[in-house]
């Protein structure tokens, strides 16, 4: 029997560069593709873009900034949550620490800019 769960220590999985500072992606690789989470540093001001196909839950735990959707900027602080649909045109402005939830689990190939 395989087991029912899956355990990651975010900080422990190497960052890549995402358009926005650096991420580390957990769950990203389960075949059912559900969900996945990760750590992200906003280090910079994130390029416009958009997911045609996932929603994106991000948790603000450290900093301030604000989160541009659909070209209104929101103030953001630690503890806010912000439930991202498909198709908003979205952006991190700021230094902040997040943890974003991609639903289903985050794919490469579905992050689209429009510049």
């Amino acid at each position: 029997m395989s087991k029912r769960y899956e355990i990651a220590s975010l900080p422990e999985i190497p960052p890549v560069e995402c358009p926005c500072g650096f991420t580390h992606r957990a769950f990203t690789d389960l075949p059912e593709k559900t969900a996945s989470i990760h750590l992200v540093d906003i280090k910079k001001d994130s390029r416009v873009h958009y997911h045609e196909r996932l929603s994106e839950i991000y948790f603000i735990l450290e900093g301030e900034g604000y989160m541009e959707l659909d070209g209104e900027r929101i103030p953001v602080r630690p503890m806010d949550a912000i439930f991202i649909r498909p198709l908003c045109r979205h952006r991190a402005v700021g230094r902040m620490k997040v943890v974003n939830v991609p639903i289903p689990s985050f794919d490469p190939t579905d992050e689209h800019f429009d510049d």
